[in-house]
């Protein structure tokens, strides 16, 4: 490993920041922080979409610089100008969408900006570079050959790729933005176990995640930001999992989940029958009904999400039948479902779910805009499609400085994934599925999603919910199929939700 050249903190103190304020234009997004990080130790930074927490990082990182206050860093006066200043300190970041290069191999991505060469030299030292890697690798529990490629890797691998190539740098603090998103409940426990490790050899974290059971579990300290400002601090043990949401979102949430008042109807809108595909999905039946809220749980490769693509026609079948309103959808394509009443939010909402560099406008009126268009020419007209655009962002609550000029990309994630909810609510569907809707968002962005959820199957709609949380499909659905090896493994109504019971179901474990 690389060293650098880096004085001890005293009193074991590794981070201070006292003061921090950013404002961007008239905006001012972070007021006075200050706060202290001991070496080994490991802090939960927690806080709503928005609340300040990347662009403290950032700061942190270099990327931004703060218009007034101080940092010390191993008791030294730290103002990085650049991401490169702040690596030569040994500060890491191992974000939600991890940097890695899937073409190149391990070894070329942990070293691809310090590859050991012969001295006065262009080559690559090949053996050297491997023998590095291979110890490195050993460091972060990953047995894999230091030349394979990462587009081979899991989602967990490449996470432990990412902290292998912190070590790299002999980082002593590593920043782990919600490290868990896409992760296994294998892989998050072995990752857990590594963050722990790391601690004990005094590296220090910080751990930004919207899931308050893991930072109580993981961290020494907390901070929690909300809008800009700290308005809550101190050791993990002063805190529960209901206190740090009323602070993150400045009110009481008698209950993580809104009560569900509707009930589900016995007519079917969404029916599938003995549907297969080879090495994908085997004999799936099942009927999702107007105004129920069904969910579908299921470990990773379970077919969860495999099962929603072949629903939405985005994947093929080779046998069984899926009908909407009664009616046989065939081999239709995506768009024809679409115009049969059958919506589909994806998993990942940046790459499929939305046009980034477009307006939030432009976005939630995508769907729709063929209801606007004029005939014989199809010429749109901009008074119908505006309307419900703002229609749909004040029934979702969506919160954009701009306005609906406003780029998608500059959005927090929560508020994101409102802009996908929004276009498909918009086109009025009779069947919605949902993939993941909750994944990276905070607590209350959370708690206005399951609303829309319910309000929508309040209005006759039927809405088929895929979640990795059990807690979550408990808290709001009416009905939860449990699929394992691609097929449907257990079925559970309301009056049956048992957390054991559902996991059980998804593991093949018998209980008496």
């Amino acid at each position: 490993m690389s060293t650098h050249n880096k004085p001890q903190a005293t009193n074991n103190e590794l981070l201070s920041l006292q003061g921090i304020t950013k404002s961007f234009s008239s905006v001012r997004v972070l007021k006075d922080v200050t706060f202290t990080l001991p070496a080994g130790h490991t802090l939960g930074l927690v806080g709503e979409n928005g609340a300040g927490k990347s662009t403290l990082m950032n700061i942190l990182g270099g990327n931004h610089q703060p218009d007034a206050g101080q940092m010390r860093l191993g008791g030294q006066p730290y103002a990085p100008r650049n991401p490169i200043d702040a690596i030569r300190h040994g500060i890491a970041f191992i974000h939600q969408e991890l940097n890695l290069f899937p073409n190149l191999s391990i070894a070329e991505n942990i070293f691809l900006t310090d590859f050991p060469r012969t001295a006065g030299l262009p080559w690559i030292q090949r053996r050297t570079l491997y023998t590095k890697t291979a110890d490195l690798l050993a460091h972060v529990g990953l047995s894999l050959p230091p030349e394979t490629l990462v587009e081979r890797l899991s989602a967990g691998e490449r996470q432990l790729v990412e902290i292998a190539k912190a070590l790299s740098i002999d980082a002593r603090l590593i920043i782990l933005d919600e490290p868990t998103t896409s992760l296994s409940a294998r892989e998050t426990e072995n990752l857990f176990a590594l963050m722990r490790r790391l601690r004990e050899r005094g590296i220090s974290m910080i751990y930004i995640s919207h899931i308050p059971g893991d930072v109580l579990r993981l961290c020494d300290d907390l901070v929690v930001l909300r809008d800009g400002e700290i308005v809550g601090s101190g050791p993990t043990g002063e805190f529960t999992a209901d206190r740090m949401i009323s602070l993150m979102v400045g009110r009481s949430l008698n209950q993580l989940y809104p009560t569900r008042r509707g009930q589900a109807t016995t007519r079917p809108v969404l029916e599938v029958k003995s549907l297969s595909q080879p090495h994908v999905v085997h004999d799936i039946t099942l009927t999702l009904h107007r105004g129920e809220v069904l969910g579908i749980f299921g470990l990773m490769g379970a077919g969860r999400s495999e099962l929603a693509r072949i629903l939405f026609g985005l994947d093929p079948h080779t046998s069984g039948e899926i009908r909407i309103d009664s009616k046989s959808l065939g081999r239709a394509p995506a768009l024809d479902r679409i115009q049969r009443g059958l919506a589909f939010l994806t998993e990942d909402r940046r790459t499929e779910g939305l046009c980034l560099e477009a307006s939030i406008a432009d976005n939630i009126a995508l769907v729709s805009l063929r209801h606007h268009a004029r005939t014989p020419l199809r010429l749109i007209h901009p008074t119908g499609w505006r309307e419900g655009v703002r229609t749909m962002r004040e029934a979702v609550r969506l919160t954009a400085k701009a306005g609906d000029s406003q780029p998608v990309k500059t959005l927090s994630g929560g508020n994101q994934q409102k802009v996908v909810l929004s276009k498909w609510l918009l086109a009025k569907p009779k069947g919605l599925i949902l993939d993941e809707p909750t994944r990276g968002i905070d607590v209350g962005a959370k708690f206005e999603v399951y609303q829309l959820i319910h309000e929508l199957a309040d209005k006759g709609a039927g809405v088929l919910v895929i979640s990795s949380e059990i807690e979550e499909l408990i808290g709001i659905c009416d009905r939860i199929l449990v699929m394992r090896q691609g097929e449907i493994a257990g079925e559970f109504a309301r009056r049956e939700f048992d957390r054991e019971r559902v996991l059980a179901a998804a593991l093949h474990i018998s209980r008496s």
